[in-house]
């Protein structure tokens, strides 16, 4: 029995089965696009946005607050602008920011999770490259880290012409 998720004109998701998420929660952060919110929703998870503005102890407390958290989603891409080395910098620390919050908030204490992380395209400006080997890095860091608790990372490095549908749903079978 395969189900269908649809969103935004998208074309469905199929690879998975209707409701495969249901009871699942799942933290979204740095601008996860809404075909990815949409995807994960229409497979029954719960999806809260994670405020950008909080800091690691926000964050922190932000995600100890919800009920249950099983996954932690973090989109390099919106928070990367330009591309420019400033902004290279924000978003490794946004990423940051948001996965050591919530997985010290929920993640770890309830012993189990999956950190996703999403890193810009290659053509999303000069150091799109550099972004998405610090992401890569540090989902590797990470699943090392913190695998005593449970809690596994993944870096997500979408090509060119790897469109939002086919995103969306790598992050939902993920």
């Amino acid at each position: 029995d395969r189900g269908a998720v649809t969103g935004y004109g998208l074309r469905p998701v199929t690879m998975l089965r209707q409701g495969i998420l249901e009871g699942r929660t799942v933290a979204l952060a740095g601008g996860v696009a809404a075909a990815i919110a949409d995807a994960l929703t229409g497979l029954g998870a719960q999806v809260h946005a994670l405020d950008p503005m909080l800091d690691e102890d926000g964050a922190r407390d932000w995600a100890a607050g919800l009920a249950s958290l099983h996954a932690v989603v973090f989109d390099a891409a919106p928070t990367f602008g330009d591309g420019g080395q400033a902004h290279l910098a924000a978003a490794l620390e946004a990423a940051w920011v948001a996965t050591r919050g919530v997985a010290t908030g929920a993640l770890i204490p309830g012993g189990a999770g999956k950190v996703l992380l999403i890193a810009p395209r290659p053509a999303d400006g000069s150091y799109a490259s550099a972004a998405r080997a610090a992401l890569e890095n540090l989902a590797r860091t990470l699943s090392v880290e913190w695998a005593r608790y449970g809690v596994t990372a993944v870096a997500i490095a979408p090509g060119g012409r790897t469109t939002e549908d086919e995103l969306a749903e790598l992050v939902c079978y993920l």
